[in-house]
């Protein structure tokens, strides 16, 4: 329970926090604004209603008198919901006040007041012209009753700009305060934004990678099963022992390569993304294994690169395009066919090509994502790509994957 209470404790606002934060607020919009300057009238009227006591008999207020300076109070009570209605309206019932020459320093709070929020809430040309006509009125009604008390008047008139100086001063604070806190909310706006991209990217690229692995390793064991299995049905009574092994032995060895991947991809996720966990990315090193997995599986498959070095991104996108590629060979392009992988560095960018003399995907086939992959594999290093059957027969990929300006 003590625990509870001192968190509590620790967590409330300081008073000159709630302070600041009651200046700092936008006045048109602040929550229980009606009662907060309900109980600011009452004041203001007890102060009024003092001031008028304090006075020598002669000046205090008639019965009109003390109904005009407590009516005068009541639109204080709206006083930020219509600012400029609420000072005329006090004007107007301060005005005939001061024409009975009853007190004259009653009313002044509540005039101040009604000033005051004009001025922080209205424009400054708004507040100045509303200024002037103030002093305008207030010198022509005083004018009524006495000169000596227009004069009087006038004098003190410096308070009246000094307390529309003050508004027009706390109005610009806020609208300062306000900019910088839109700022700062715009700012968290965009670091989140960003925050929900890079999430979203690396989604996308764990989606990829364990596209590419899953489905180029269950391809070439799907593939290495069939051929167990017509070895095994082809011919019993005359086994070929060396096949069945052979192709159990490639299983197994797609397995353990299949494994170690997906094993780097999750170490990854782990390790919440970080660059230094991931593993070296693939690069044009690794093709030859791809293609002799596709041998292997029973696609006859020509590798061709003629390229240097390329940046890591380049390569790694090249890799799992071309890894794709042959998987969609393999699958589709029917029993051994003739797949060509070509690579050519020239122009400032690695031109990638795979071509098959396969029949396709089988019509009424559900497209899958490798196609959607490949293509962002290319638009990942800023580079293109295109695929579609052949005329005629076979299917081809071609990918331009730019080597300048990519990290």
């Amino acid at each position: 329970m003590g625990t509870v209470q001192q968190t509590t404790t620790a967590t409330r606002p300081r008073p000159g926090e709630r302070i600041m934060a009651a200046i700092n607020r936008d006045p048109l919009t602040a929550p229980h604004r009606t009662r907060n300057d309900a109980l600011l009238a009452a004041a203001l009227a007890v102060a009024a209603v003092c001031l008028a006591l304090l006075t020598d008999e002669g000046r205090r207020p008639d019965p009109l008198g003390w109904t005009l300076l407590l009516a005068a109070h009541v639109p204080i009570v709206w006083r930020r919901h219509h600012p400029l209605l609420v000072l005329w309206a006090v004007v107007a019932l301060i005005g005939p006040y001061h024409a009975l020459d009853n007190n004259h320093a009653a009313p002044t709070p509540a005039a101040y007041v009604a000033l005051y929020t004009v001025a922080a809430t209205s424009r400054p040309l708004r507040t100045i012209l509303t200024g002037i006509a103030v002093l305008g009125v207030s010198t022509s009604l005083m004018l009524t009753v006495s000169t000596h008390q227009a004069v009087e008047l006038l004098q003190i008139s410096g308070w009246v700009i000094a307390v529309l100086f003050f508004g027009v001063d706390v109005r610009y604070y806020r609208q300062y305060v306000a900019a910088i806190v839109e700022r700062a909310e715009r700012a968290e706006r965009t670091r989140e934004e960003e925050a929900r991209r890079r999430v979203a990217e690396e989604r996308l690229r764990i989606a990829r990678d364990l596209h590419d692995l899953l489905a180029h390793s269950i391809t070439l064991v799907g593939v290495r099963t069939s051929v167990a299995a017509h070895v095994l049905n082809a011919d019993p009574e005359r086994l070929d022992r060396a096949a069945v092994a052979q192709a159990l032995d490639d299983i197994a060895e797609t397995c353990r390569a299949a494994r170690g991947e997906l094993r780097t991809t999750l170490e990854v996720l782990r390790e919440n993304g970080a660059a230094e966990a991931r593993g070296p990315l693939p690069g044009l090193h690794g093709l030859p294994d791809l293609a002799e997995a596709a041998r292997v599986a029973g696609a006859r498959t020509e590798l061709s690169v003629r390229a240097g070095e390329v940046p890591s991104a380049v390569g790694a996108a090249a890799y799992r395009i071309v890894q794709e590629a042959l998987t969609n060979a393999v699958r589709h392009a029917g029993p051994r066919p003739a797949v060509r992988v070509e690579l050519d560095e020239r122009d400032g960018a690695l031109h990638l090509s795979v071509t098959d003399d396969g029949t396709g995907p089988t019509p009424g086939t559900t497209p899958g994502f490798g196609l959607v992959g490949m293509r962002e594999r290319a638009r990942s290093v800023g580079g293109t790509l295109r695929a579609g059957p052949l005329p005629g027969k076979g299917f081809e990929v071609r990918a331009v994957l730019p080597l300048e300006g990519v990290a």
